[in-house]
């Protein structure tokens, strides 16, 4: 499996989240999120506080798992655009609070250009430079500057006047992405795909009693999980096979870039069938039968480590819930 591909990857380390029930892992996760989402979005302290405690909480327990930075740091990279995107929403459209800066951006001949060049330069270089996501905050950063730079030309001009509740309301949106991802990716990283798929179909056996298929819910889920990582991985192969026939991905115009994704979408369309075949021909030499009864090698029982694990959990929501309250 490629190294860089961590989306639904599990990496086997033996810590103790690896050896907890995946039903209460599950569950936690769910009261962790609750928790996370019942903060108010606001620049109160007590907010702050508890956004701030439930991120070091999060990159704690991938310590305890004893999950590799880089892969918890790599996990993050597909994000960085959305969160940066989501944190500059909030600068242009938050107008309570007291202005950092009120300053005329243009957006003029002069400046457009000085873009185009600094974005060509940046897609050029961007491959052998380190430090590429800090090198991508910085072009955020020039790309608003050279507004304020160059008026020369002006086509239209505007007021950037972001406050400081708007630059907190966007850190707390960009935190809590963040640490979404990182408790979501904690689950998979510590979870093989036939936990997950118990610990699913267990947590969802009430819902039986409406006639809900459950059992078939679970394994659909706990398939989408595990085939994420191989469909990138594939993905990944294809694209090195084609670039090593001559094709470049980054550097063509937009007609030969559709004509691209098309040859690399038609490959991995027919993988993904192929592979669907196999897998179905393997449960079925394996006595896969749908909706009937299946049994286990390993049968799960709560020990204490599971219940502290929820208590910790149930202890995190209600207080949060009790700030929330007195607020």
């Amino acid at each position: 499996m490629n190294n860089k591909i961590s989306i639904g990857q599990y990496i086997p380390t033996n810590s103790i989240l690896h050896r907890l029930d995946p039903r209460i892992k599950i569950i936690s996760l769910v009261l962790m999120l609750v928790s996370l989402f019942l903060i108010p979005i606001n620049s109160n302290l007590s907010s702050l506080i508890m956004l701030g405690s439930l991120l070091v909480i999060s990159f704690i327990l991938n310590l305890v798992a004893k999950i590799p930075f880089k892969k918890v740091i790599r996990g993050l990279k597909p994000l960085i655009f959305l969160l940066t995107f989501t944190f500059v929403i909030q600068l242009f459209t938050i107008k309570e609070g007291n202005p950092i800066l009120n300053e005329t951006l243009y957006l003029s001949f002069s400046s457009i250009g000085a873009i185009l060049v600094l974005l060509v330069l940046y897609n050029v270089f961007k491959r052998g430079l380190p430090f590429r996501t800090i090198l991508f905050f910085v072009i955020v950063f020039l790309v608003f500057y050279l507004q304020y730079l160059l008026p020369y030309g002006t086509i239209y001009k505007y007021q950037f006047a972001p406050t400081d509740e708007g630059i907190i309301r966007g850190l707390f949106l960009f935190v809590r992405i963040m640490i979404t991802v990182l408790l979501t990716s904690l689950l998979t990283f510590t979870t093989m795909t036939t936990d997950l798929n118990f610990g699913f179909e267990s947590i969802l056996k009430p819902l039986k009693i409406i006639k809900v298929p459950v059992d078939v819910f679970a394994m659909m889920l706990s398939l989408i999980l595990r085939y994420i990582p191989t469909l990138l991985f594939e993905t990944d192969k294809i694209m090195k096979a084609q670039a090593s026939r001559g094709l470049d991905f980054n550097e063509s115009k937009l007609k030969d870039k559709i004509n691209q994704m098309i040859a690399l979408l038609i490959p991995i369309f027919l993988i993904s069938i192929t592979r669907s075949e196999e897998l179905s021909d393997a449960m079925e030499a394996r006595g896969y039968v749908i909706g009937q009864r299946r049994t286990r090698i390993d049968e799960y029982k709560i020990s204490i480590k599971d219940i502290l694990t929820l208590t910790f959990s149930i202890l995190v929501i209600t207080a949060i819930i009790f700030i929330r309250i007195k607020l």
